[in-house]
C-alpha cells in the first residue's frame, strides 16, 4: 500500500469512527434540540471527509463497486442536510443535481451489477438491491423538491435520509468485521434490518399530519 492509500485510509476510518459515534448520539438525543444538531453537524462533516477519502481511495483501487457505493452514501447524508437546513422549502439546483446524480448512479448500480453477475460476482445482489433504493430515492425525493411541502414532511425527509446514511455507517463496520459468505449478505444486512424501521416511522408521521390537517 503506497503513502498516499494509507494516509487516505487512515483518515477514511478516523472519519467513520467518528460518522458511527455521531450518528448514534443524534439518535438518541431530542429532535431539534441543541446535542441534536450538533451531533448531526459533525456526522455530516464526518460523512463528507469519508465520501471525500473514498472517491481517491475507489479510483486508485480501481473498484467501481465502491465509488458507486460512496456516492449513494454520500447523497443520504448531503439530502438529509438540506432538507433539514432548507426551510424555504424551494428547492436549488443544488438539490436538483444531487437527485440527478443519484438517479444515474442507481441506474450504474444496475448496470454495473449485470456486468459482475456475468462474471461470477455475487455482489451484483448488492448493487442490484441498493441501485433500486437510489433510483426510489431519487423519485421520491424529486417528487418532494417539485410539491415543496413542509412542516413534519420536510423533517421526515430530513431524517429519513439521515437515517439511511446511518445504515450505510454501519454496513461499512459490518462489512469491515464480519465476515461471511456470500458477501452480498453482510452488505445488505443493516439495510434489510434499519429499513423497517424507517418505514415505520414514516408511517408515524403521516398519521400525524393527517390528525393536524
Amino acid at each position: 500500500m503506497g503513502a498516499v492509500n494509507l494516509i487516505l485510509l487512515v483518515i477514511h476510518i478516523g472519519a467513520g469512527s467518528i460518522a458511527l459515534i455521531t450518528a448514534a448520539l443524534a439518535l438518541v438525543a431530542a429532535k431539534g434540540q441543541r446535542y441534536h444538531i450538533l451531533a448531526g453537524r459533525v456526522y455530516a462533516v464526518a460523512m463528507t471527509v469519508i465520501f471525500l477519502t473514498a472517491v481517491p481511495l475507489a479510483i486508485l483501487g480501481a473498484s467501481i463497486f465502491l465509488l458507486l457505493i460512496a456516492v449513494f452514501s454520500f447523497y443520504l447524508v448531503f439530502a438529509g442536510w438540506r432538507f433539514a437546513r432548507n426551510r424555504r422549502r424551494q428547492a436549488h439546483p443544488v438539490d436538483w443535481a444531487a437527485v440527478g446524480i443519484l438517479g444515474v448512479t442507481g441506474l450504474g448500480m444496475w448496470g454495473y451489477a449485470v456486468v459482475i453477475g456475468l462474471n461470477g460476482d455475487s455482489q451484483w445482489v448488492t448493487l442490484l438491491v441498493f441501485g433500486g433504493i437510489a433510483v426510489a430515492l431519487s423519485i421520491v425525493d424529486g417528487q418532494f423538491h417539485r410539491k415543496q411541502p413542509g412542516g413534519v414532511r420536510r423533517v421526515a425527509r430530513h431524517l429519513t435520509n439521515m437515517m439511511a446514511g446511518a445504515i450505510a455507517t454501519v454496513t461499512a463496520v459490518t462489512v469491515v468485521n464480519v465476515d461471511l459468505e456470500p458477501q452480498w449478505v453482510v452488505w445488505i444486512l443493516p439495510t434489510i434490518v434499519i429499513t423497517p424501521l424507517i418505514v415505520w416511522w414514516n408511517i408515524r408521521i403521516r398519521r400525524r399530519t393527517r390528525r393536524r390537517g
